[in-house]
Order: C-alpha cells, then structure tokens, then sequence
C-alpha cells in the first residue's frame, strides 16, 4: 500500500473533477468555456486602458463537437507568458492582489483548454500580438495533468512566429488559423464536446448580458449556424479602474496572521501594522502593540 502512495497535481485533481470548475455538462461546459475567455479579455482590455472589441465565433465540427474561438484587441500577451498562461492551472497576476476582478485564481482558461483536450484530443490554440510591428506568437498546446505544466506541440515545442505583411496572411490562410486582423490582441481557439442551447443560461443570453452590463464593449457573435450578432457600444468611457486595497485587521485569521509575520520585511511590529494592514495609524498601531505588551 505505502509503494501505492504518491502526490498528485492540482491539474490532475481537476482533471478528474472538472464538475468542480463548471465542466460538469456539456451545454455548461459550453457556457463556462465563452465566459472565461470573455472575462478575461475584458480584464485586459480594461487594465491596459483600451475600449474592448471582443469576436466569439462558435462552430460546429461534428455531432457534439464544438470550435469556439474568442478574440480582442487587447495588449496581447508576451511569448513567454503565453504557454505558462494557457498551459497551467493556478498561474495568473490576480490571485495576490485583493482588487475587484472577474477572474481571480488562475484556473479559468486552463481549464476550458484542458477539457477540450480530455473531450477531443485536440489542443488549446493561441494567437496573440502585442503591437503593430511585431509578429503573431502562435501556440498549440495542451496541459501536462502530472506536473501541471504546459506542453507545446507546434514547430518542436517553441511555437510559431507568424510574421507581419502579405508574407503572413499567406501563413495564416494555408494552415487555416483564424484570426480577425488587428495591431494588437490575443485570440484563443478551444475543441471541445459541448451542447449548444438557445434560451435562459445560454452562451446567447450570457453575451446579450454582458454587452448590457459593459456599454464600453463592442461584442461580435456568430452562433453555430452562422447567424451573427453585434453589440455596439454606447460609450468610450472605461470604467474606473478598481484599487488594491490591503487586509482589515478583523478579516485576518490568526494563521494568515503569522505567515504575514515570517513574510514581511519591515524591520518593527508597528511599521508591519501599518504597511500591511488597512486602516491601521500610527496610533492604532501602538495601542494594539500596548494591548499584546509588545
């Protein structure tokens, strides 16, 4: 039995209980798969100061097996970043700040990519470009379960570097990648084995809802049947963007308390009150250093 015992991966445990991330059906897994993407691309649009134009395009390629590909006109992310962002669950720049955001832990997009390789075999594809001049980084990969890493599958694991001009768009129509021509901008394309529905909790409703909540947004949709939908929107105004704000005393456990302790480099217990801690003072610092006589 003890020969039996080993650890196991967060990316093997969820790839076993998906159900857990909203993967439990397919008309859900559908519905969760658009909405991390989505998510995501407003989150960057919105943190780099640009007005979000965001296409979703869903087809389907057989009986139960769907293509969904969602693209904006974001910052685009950088090569490195690329395969770790897609390629491994619990990696993101969110989880550490305590901000308002719509996604938090990192798991979202990874895992929509690692159930589309579980369902159909075939893996996450990503085009990104971070400004006019510089190339397409193009990627082709799909998760590790057992040590949680990515695996990239094009061009000998490195990816591909699409060039700019005419010698690209030729690239890009031979090996029928889609992507909607932009200087900037990440594009993700997911196989997986879904339903799609229209109706109440539909990838339908779902976008209807967000280009309503986001009047900043400019959304183009074509469904499965190619019926295509556009959201125009109502404002160039961004929301403001949302503020890092620290832990409240109250709201902090006494384990969190002491990894904070080991953690923090200030040099006294009042200066580590006062960094670390919202609406804590000078003089609130030392009331509270009195109260443990300290």
């Amino acid at each position: 039995m003890a020969k039996a015992q080993r650890d196991i991966s967060v990316s093997e445990f969820f790839a076993k209980n998906r159900h857990l991330l909203g993967f439990d059906n397919p008309r859900k897994a559908l519905l969760t798969t658009v909405k991390e993407a989505v998510d995501n691309s407003l989150d960057a649009c919105e943190e780099a100061g640009i007005t979000p134009e965001i296409w979703v395009h869903i087809q389907q390629t057989g009986g139960q097996r769907y293509r969904v590909g969602i693209q904006d006109n974001g910052p685009g992310i950088l090569k490195k970043q690329i395969p770790l962002i897609f390629g491994k669950l619990l990696y993101g720049s969110k989880f550490h700040r305590l901000r308002q955001s719509r996604g938090q832990q990192g798991i979202g997009i990874s895992a929509a990519g690692m159930y589309g390789v579980q369902t159909t075999g075939k893996p996450i594809k990503i085009l990104s470009k971070v400004s006019k001049r510089k190339p397409i980084h193009y990627y082709e990969i799909q998760i590790d379960t057992k040590k949680n890493k990515p695996e990239i599958l094009n061009a000998r694991g490195e990816g591909v570097d699409i060039p700019t001009g005419s010698k690209g768009a030729d690239y890009i129509e031979k090996h029928g990648i889609e992507w909607v021509e932009s200087d900037h901008g990440t594009r993700v394309s997911i196989d997986l084995e879904a339903r799609y529905q229209r109706g109440r909790g539909s990838v339908d409703d779902y976008l209807e809802q967000t280009a309503i909540a986001n009047p900043h947004v400019t959304l183009h949709f074509v469904d499965p049947e190619e019926n295509e939908r556009h959201y125009e929107r109502s404002t160039d105004v961004l929301p403001t963007e949302p503020k890092e704000i620290k832990p409240h005393p109250y709201g902090v456990e006494l384990g969190r308390l002491a990894a904070m302790l080991k953690e923090t480099q200030q040099p006294t217990l009042s200066s580590f009150l006062t960094s670390s801690f919202s609406r804590v003072s000078a003089s609130v610092a030392r009331r509270i250093c009195e109260a443990a006589k300290l």
